[in-house]
């Protein structure tokens, strides 16, 4: 099947677009760009950089501004969807575990005569993580919105440490470990669908110590063989 990929440039995203890749061809991605950054629906930080991740790709992108208003934001999807559906099968989407996200998804999808593809839906959020780091992606961390974590997280590469720090946030504090809850945002540097690696030479790193929450926003990057 032909499928168009909803990517925000982080892990879930990506990772559900590489697993669905491994059956079907991914021939479009689709990229939402919010002016919210409290968008109830599509990530935020350093979205700029989907139309670098779709270029080492080598797959068209259809990118979509959306004012990020509660419900509406929908509408705008809905649109980018319909755009191609004529040469799509299906929709693939990085949900883990929100079903607000899903069920609207699933909609636009039903109402379009598209099949809703989510490789990720309720799987274990510690599994899935290693998994995806055996699987060559390089990720790092570009927000975060949740005490205890802290500034350091900013720009922090996950590894296999980082997914045991993970583990304890969520048992002590019951941070979600794939940060479904809008914890921690990602981004994917790295994975067997790119050409080329990108390496981040500039970034700054935006800190509120009274609400706890900052972003790493890219401002440079390089693209470099692997």
């Amino acid at each position: 099947m032909r499928l168009a990929a909803l990517v925000s440039g982080g892990k879930d995203s990506l990772y559900a677009a590489y697993l669905a890749s491994k059956e079907h061809e991914i021939a479009y991605v689709i990229s939402m760009v919010s002016e919210n950054p409290a968008s109830y629906m599509f990530h935020f930080p350093n979205i700029h950089l989907v139309k670098t991740q779709a270029s080492l790709m080598g797959i068209p992108l259809i990118e979509k501004k959306t004012k990020g208003e509660k419900e509406l934001e929908l509408d705008d999807l809905e649109d980018a969807i319909a755009s191609i559906k004529g040469d799509i099968d299906g929709v693939v989407t990085g949900a883990l575990a929100s079903s607000y996200q899903k069920v609207r998804i699933d909609s636009i999808c039903k109402r379009h005569d598209l099949l809703s593809i989510a490789p990720l839906w309720h799987r274990n959020p510690e599994e899935y993580l290693h998994a995806a780091l055996a699987d060559g992606f390089e990720i790092i961390y570009v927000a975060v919105a949740a005490p205890p974590l802290d500034e350091k997280w900013l720009g922090r590469k996950l590894d296999e440490k980082a997914i045991e720090e993970l583990v304890q946030l969520n048992l002590r504090h019951g941070i979600h470990i794939g940060g479904e809850g809008g914890e921690l945002d990602s981004l994917v540097l790295d994975c067997p669908m790119f050409m080329k690696k990108i390496k981040v030479v500039h970034a700054e790193k935006h800190w509120n110590e009274k609400e706890r929450n900052g972003t790493y926003d890219i401002k440079e990057i390089d693209l470099v063989d692997k």
